[in-house]
């Protein structure tokens, strides 16, 4: 009987199917660290979000509020972060707060989005953002002139 033979390149030598099954196995670790660190990076997020507290509103506190006659309309603004039931005053700090915001002309709702980078929106002006609530208020009594906002649609399922 005569022996096998060796694979090319003496018996230490790796063959061609392990070195790419290596660099396989390399790439989709990389991809895969990639596409979760954004994920598990919590202390990007805590620097990029800054943590509720009293200056910036904490549980129930408005972050935001005003109350005054503009161009003859009462405008009143206020955007209240809120904690999820239950957070505890650690938990704050790890918890991504949202505000609540509500905008009134003269009693009326006016609808208002907050944006990813920070800014504002209304259904008035839906085009252009503003930095503030009261900016985006008075942009809306601007847009208004004379009338009024309506009453809003109720849903119906």
């Amino acid at each position: 009987m005569s022996p096998t033979p060796a694979p090319p390149g003496g018996p230490g030598t790796p063959t061609r199917r392990i070195v790419l099954r290596g660099a396989f196995t390399a790439a989709v670790a990389t991809g895969t660290t990639g596409a979760l660190l954004p994920l598990l990076d919590h202390e990007g997020t805590a620097e990029a979000r800054p943590a509720p507290g009293p200056e910036h509103g904490g549980s129930g506190s408005p972050a935001e509020e005003f109350a005054e006659m503009y161009r003859g309309r009462d405008i009143r603004g206020t955007a209240t972060s809120v904690v999820p039931a239950g957070a505890t005053e650690d938990d704050r700090v790890s918890v991504a707060v949202e505000p609540v915001t509500e905008i009134r002309i003269d009693g009326m709702p006016l609808h208002v989005m907050r944006r990813a980078d920070g800014t504002y929106v209304s259904d008035v002006r839906h085009y252009e953002s503003y930095p503030t609530l009261l900016e985006t208020a008075r942009a809306a009594v601007d847009e208004l002139g004379d009338a009024r906002l309506a009453p809003p649609a109720a849903h119906h399922m």
